[in-house]
């Protein structure tokens, strides 16, 4: 039944991913959304924990798995769009702090702690490095705080 609605194995999938693409930019867009009178980096260290928390990690899993396929047969110019999206939400909410520091920077170190996170599931060592990153672009943000670790 399925599919005589999408013709495809390939075009269902497509379908399915692009369907967890798009709670996934809504999920993590709303964490990154500036909050009018809070500081980014304290938006930033909530976005984070909400980002490594059980509901982002299968958002993050799911689509650090597609990123890696070599071919991206099901979606070509997933790569760099799962990087050109969140540039813009991020450049929105640096530019509030002084200087603006690049968001090219700030995705790569969330990407690359994530990956940490991922490998060793060694929370409070990779909390404590968002922490000191967060602190190196503005010395008043707050330390990562979870309620507990998954």
């Amino acid at each position: 039944m399925l599919l005589y609605h999408f013709g495809t194995r390939d075009e269902l999938l497509r379908a399915v991913l692009r369907r967890a693409r798009e709670m996934h930019l809504a999920s993590f867009g709303e964490l990154l959304r500036v909050v009018p009178g809070e500081r980014y980096t304290h938006t930033l260290a909530t976005a984070w924990v909400g980002m490594t928390e059980r509901e982002g990690q299968s958002f993050v899993r799911m689509f650090t798995q597609l990123r890696e396929q070599r071919e991206n047969s099901l979606w070509p110019g997933f790569r760099a769009r799962a990087t050109t999206d969140w540039l813009p939400l991020l450049t929105q909410g640096l530019s509030t702090i002084d200087p603006p520091p690049s968001e090219t920077l700030v995705l790569a170190v969330i990407r690359g702690l994530i990956m940490d996170l991922d490998a060793t599931a060694d929370f409070r060592r990779v909390d404590q490095a968002f922490t000191m990153f967060l602190r190196s672009i503005d010395p008043g943000a707050p330390e990562v705080s979870r309620p507990q670790h998954p």
